[in-house]
């Protein structure tokens, strides 16, 4: 069986960052690495992740038989009907093991799939799934969360939800500029670096409050990934392409800023994945 299809499909390059998510969540609410719970949060979190990429795929398969004859469904590689049945049965394995094994808010977890759902099937149609994207995300953070509280009661855990909510809003919208043709509001560019930047106004506004200084070298460190999104967004055409390459592996940089007060070490670990998540989009793409 032929494999790389299937990790075009669920977009393998960016699973890490729904790794980084799940361990964000899961610490900003209090929990411990040594808990084997959080491993099973990790693994159904892995599947939630995967199964909703496949089933993008799944449901634009119409689309892109006519613009992306090159992805595993049109291009006859993985069947449609095969990447229903395996996104499917991802969402149910995966909320299996969050719930029963992980331990996580059955609540919250149906949400989260009730919102990968939500946007595979209608993101296309509808311009407002940019913030179904992002509750996808913020939805992640609470299901670990919610593991530890039995529900969310943690300032630092919904701080570093909405932030990652935020980020990916933001960051949905500069994706799909890559398909657009015709000039882009103002609105809509302020709009997005906005919301892009969110995270960093927010560690920024912890660091004020009396914060780890050292907090401050991830700050600068994710301002000048944002810049350097920004100059290749202003140039346009292909380049859009690899701003949204480093926004996307830029997520784990938006996670390390969110545990950078609980465990420093750890925000350090993800920060550093950012490079090798955009050198491994160049052997699969994360869009």
């Amino acid at each position: 069986m032929n494999l790389r299809p299937w990790l075009e499909l669920a977009r393998i390059s960016n699973l890490p960052t729904a790794w980084t998510n799940v361990l964000a969540g899961w610490l900003l609410a209090g929990g411990r690495m040594e808990d084997p719970r959080v491993l099973w949060l990790v693994v159904g979190g892995s599947l939630l992740y995967s199964g909703g990429m496949v089933l993008n795929d799944a449901a634009d398969a119409a689309f892109d038989r006519e613009h992306k004859k090159d992805r595993p469904i049109p291009s006859g590689r993985v069947t449609a009907r095969a990447a229903w049945t395996g996104g499917l049965a991802a969402l149910i394995l995966g909320s299996v093991l969050c719930v029963f094994l992980g331990g996580a808010s059955l609540g919250f977890t149906a949400l989260l799939v009730a919102a990968i759902l939500a946007y595979d099937l209608y993101h296309k149609p509808w311009a407002g799934a940019v913030f179904v994207m992002g509750a996808c995300r913020v939805l992640l953070y609470l299901v670990a969360g919610s593991a530890v509280w039995g529900g969310v009661t943690s300032e630092n855990l919904l701080l570093g939800a909405l932030s990652i909510g935020a980020y990916i809003v933001g960051l949905t919208m500069v994706a799909r500029l890559e398909s657009r043709r015709e000039p882009v509001g103002w609105f809509t560019i302020l709009g997005s670096r906005a919301l892009l930047y969110t995270p960093g106004f927010v560690a920024a506004f912890g660091l004020l409050r009396g914060g780890a200084i050292e907090v401050a070298i991830l700050i600068f460190a994710f301002a000048l990934l944002i810049g350097l999104a920004s100059r290749l967004m202003r140039k346009g055409g292909a380049e859009i392409g690899c701003a949204v390459g480093w926004l996307l592996a830029g997520i784990a940089l938006v996670d390390a800023l969110a545990v950078a007060q609980v465990s420093f070490p750890l925000a350090c670990a993800f920060a550093a994945a950012v490079p090798l998540l955009r050198l491994w989009q160049r052997k699969i793409a994360a869009t």
